[in-house]
């Protein structure tokens, strides 16, 4: 699990794809201080684990269903990443429960510069927005962020100063696609609704009664 607030900006140091997945090398320094092999990083939201590391860079496997589903699989050398390491039960919860498993990719159409921000709009999947309700938290390439509306097509963020510079939004233009991950609570509701609905209709349909299984020696 992790919180959404990263803690270091990497570079993608090489990336080669075939039988199915993919080789991540990634450069980078504060996210290895005490990280081991096996260990995990969200790397621009992705939940990704630790194949080989060194002093200054770590491997990761990206399975093709991954490259596909997310902005993975488009990355090129030299592009940079959000990363942030799994979170420990001591730490605070500074941003919101994130999993590391995209719901979809999202497309910028909008960035728009204001005194108290970087607003952020962006497009996304009916089946990714339906999950995306007002002041709720959303993950953005790993960001944690809060919505601050939503429609049906898009939704917008505000992106405070500390956060663009410190994160790759700040090289983010109109067009760019980013990985997205909604509140896990809304996914889990829509479970439990959907198996109360499925339980209520089999007693609705159901031919046995009461009165039939007493004369049934029940």
């Amino acid at each position: 699990m992790f919180t959404g607030i990263i803690e270091e900006v990497g570079t993608l140091k090489e990336l080669s794809i075939g039988n199915g997945f993919g080789v991540m090398e990634i450069k980078c320094s504060r996210v290895l201080e005490d990280a081991k092999i096996g260990d995990s990083i969200a790397t621009n939201g992705v939940c990704l684990t630790i194949r080989e590391k060194s002093s200054d860079s770590f491997k990761a496997e990206v399975m093709g269903e991954t490259l596909a589903k997310s902005n993975l699989g488009s990355l090129k050398v030299g592009d940079k990443l959000n990363l942030e390491r799994a979170l420990r039960l001591s730490d605070r919860l500074g941003g919101h429960i994130v999993s590391g498993h995209i719901d979809g990719v999202g497309t910028i159409v909008s960035i728009k510069e204001e005194r108290d921000g970087t607003w952020f709009t962006i497009s996304a999947p009916k089946e990714v927005l339906k999950y995306i309700i007002y002041k709720g938290s959303i993950g953005i390439d790993g960001i944690s962020l809060t919505v601050a509306t939503v429609s049906e097509e898009v939704f917008k963020v505000s992106v405070i100063p500390h956060t663009l510079e410190n994160t790759i939004l700040i090289d983010k233009q109109i067009n760019s696609k980013v990985n997205l991950e909604c509140d896990l609570v809304g996914k889990y509701l829509e479970k439990f609704i959907n198996i109360k609905n499925e339980e209520q209709e089999i007693k609705e349909t159901s031919n046995i009664t009461m009165d039939f299984l007493m004369k049934n020696g029940f």
